[in-house]
């Protein structure tokens, strides 16, 4: 599959994503495009579009996504926080997907202390 990766989502990140072929917006020449200029532009090229941007969601017309929006709901965008989504991203990214928003949550075992310390790291 080929991913986009929104530019509030760190290139490392990608390492994770190794059964994938990803792009960034900054490397594709797009990170200063509008929300919905942006994935129209990857709709043309990419089979989903992976960003940490909460407000994407309310910001689009849910009935009008011109590609599978994956948002990855989380505290920060560090590595190691982005990491705790590694297994239901993979998971959803090996199914069929449809040109909706799908939200990923912090996974449940992630705590609050957890979290605290991943904050403390980034």
């Amino acid at each position: 599959m080929k991913i986009l990766l929104d530019h509030c989502v760190p290139r490392p990140f990608a390492g994770e994503l190794l059964a994938h072929e990803v792009r960034t917006t900054h490397e594709m020449g797009w990170q200063d495009e509008s929300n919905g200029k942006l994935l129209g532009l990857a709709a043309a090229q990419f089979d989903a579009f992976l960003t940490v941007d909460k407000n994407m969601a309310r910001q689009q017309n849910i009935g009008e996504l011109p590609i599978p929006v994956v948002v990855l709901r989380t505290h920060s965008n560090s590595i190691k926080a982005l990491a705790g989504h590694t297994q239901s991203l993979l998971s959803l990214l090996n199914q069929s997907l449809q040109r909706r928003v799908y939200v990923l949550e912090l996974p449940e075992a992630t705590t609050a202390s957890q979290r605290h310390e991943l904050e403390a790291v980034s």
